[in-house]
C-alpha cells in the first residue's frame, strides 16, 4: 500500500450491540492517525487526509526506530498528563510556527496508542477479518516494543465495555464495537460508537445569527463560576425549524451587553472566522437543558443537544457543579491492568 487509504469510520449508536462475534475497544480522546512507513519514509495522516507528521515529529521519529520497516498502523494520537488525556494538549500542537512545535513536543510528547493493522512487509491486510488482523497487531507491538507505541486494550465480554463506557470522560471519549469477522472497510461507516450521554441546564448568555437568515443560528450556553460569573461553555443549534421564527423575537428582546461575565465567546484564535466571532449578547434570564458528551478545558467539546427549556430553573443555580462525573473517569493505569 504505497499511500494512507481512508480510515474505517463508526457510526453513533444509543447502546452497545449484544451477541456473540463483537470485539469491544476504548474509544481514544484524541487524533485519529494512519501511520505509513515504507523505508526511510514515515507520515502521519488525519482522518481527513492531513497530512500531521509536521505537528508531531517525535511520533515521526519514534516510528523511525521501529524494528518493522514497512507497514500501515490504524490508531489514535495521544498526550497523557496525570494519567488521563489531554484533548487540549493536542490541538495546541496545530501551530504554524516549527519552534513552538518543538518546544511542546518536548514539554508534551504525543504517543500513538494501536488499534489495527493494514498492511505490513507490502502486503495489504485490509481484507483479512479483524480477528486476524489483531493477531497480527499483538505481534507486531510485541516485536517493536518502544516508548510511546501502545496496544489499544480490547475484550469480547459486553460488562467490560459498559464498565468502560460508565466511566468515560478521563481516558476514554466512549466505546467502539466492531464484527471480528469483518475486513477493514476504508471510508465506511462499518463500526459502532457509543458515548457517554449526560446533561446539564445552561444558561443562554447569548447567540448568533443563521448564515444566510436573520434568525436564530445557535443558542451560547454558560455557567456560573465560584465567583459568580457566568462563564461561555460551549453551543447548541439543534432547534426545530418551527421555533426560529419566534425565539428570534424573543431572544431579541433579551438583548443586553455584557451577556457573559468571565470567559466570553469569540475570543483570540487563529482557527475562528470573523462570522463565529459575531454573537449578541443577552440578559442572563433564560435556561435550557442540554445533552452533551465531553467536557474538555471546563468548556463541551462538542456541539450539544437541545432538550427542553427550564423555566423552572433559576438562572444561578447553574453552576460548573453539576458537570461533575457521577463516576470517577478511567486511567490509563486502569484500563491496561496496571
Amino acid at each position: 500500500m504505497a499511500k494512507p487509504i481512508a480510515p474505517m469510520e463508526a457510526l453513533l449508536a444509543a447502546e452497545l450491540p449484544e451477541g456473540d462475534g463483537w470485539q469491544y475497544e476504548p474509544k481514544w480522546d484524541g487524533f485519529r492517525c494512519l501511520a505509513h512507513r515504507d523505508g526511510a519514509e514515515i507520515t502521519l495522516t488525519s482522518r481527513s487526509g492531513k497530512p500531521l507528521g509536521r505537528y508531531f515529529p517525535e511520533v515521526v521519529e519514534m516510528l523511525g526506530t521501529l524494528a518493522e520497516r514497512r507497514f500501515l498502523l490504524d490508531g489514535e494520537l495521544i498526550i497523557a498528563r496525570d494519567d488521563v488525556l489531554a484533548f487540549e494538549a493536542l490541538q495546541l500542537r496545530l501551530h504554524p510556527a516549527e519552534s513552538r512545535i518543538r518546544k511542546l513536543a518536548k514539554e508534551t510528547p504525543a504517543e500513538l496508542m494501536l488499534f489495527d493493522l493494514l498492511a505490513l512487509g507490502g502486503k495489504a491486510l485490509t481484507d483479512a477479518p479483524l480477528s486476524r488482523r489483531r493477531d497480527k497487531l499483538e505481534h507486531f507491538h510485541a516485536k517493536n516494543a518502544v516508548p510511546g507505541l501502545h496496544l489499544s486494550p480490547v475484550t469480547r465480554h459486553r460488562d467490560t465495555a459498559l464498565h468502560w463506557l460508565k466511566r468515560s470522560g478521563g481516558a476514554l471519549d466512549g466505546v467502539i464495537a466492531k464484527r471480528v469477522d469483518l475486513e477493514y472497510r476504508s471510508g465506511e461507516r462499518a463500526m459502532i460508537k457509543v458515548k457517554q450521554q449526560r446533561t446539564a441546564d445552561c444558561v443562554v448568555g447569548g447567540f448568533r445569527y443563521a448564515e444566510k437568515k436573520k434568525q436564530v443560528g445557535s443558542l451560547l450556553l454558560g455557567l456560573y463560576d465560584d465567583e459568580g460569573l457566568l462563564n461561555h461553555v460551549g453551543f447548541t443549534s439543534a432547534i426545530p425549524a418551527k421555533d426560529r421564527p419566534q425565539l428570534t423575537k424573543k431572544l431579541e428582546k433579551l438583548i443586553e451587553p455584557p451577556g457573559f461575565t468571565g470567559s466570553a465567546p469569540g475570543g483570540p484564535s487563529r482557527w475562528k472566522t470573523e462570522r463565529t466571532t459575531q454573537w449578541q449578547p443577552l440578559k442572563p434570564l433564560l435556561v435550557v437543558e442540554v445533552r452533551y458528551d465531553q467536557v474538555t478545558g471546563r468548556r463541551f467539546r462538542h456541539g450539544t443537544g437541545f432538550l427542553r427549556w427550564r423555566p423552572d430553573k433559576a438562572p444561578k443555580e447553574c453552576t460548573f457543579d453539576q458537570l461533575a462525573s457521577e463516576l470517577r473517569p478511567s486511567e490509563l493505569k486502569e484500563l491496561f491492568g496496571e
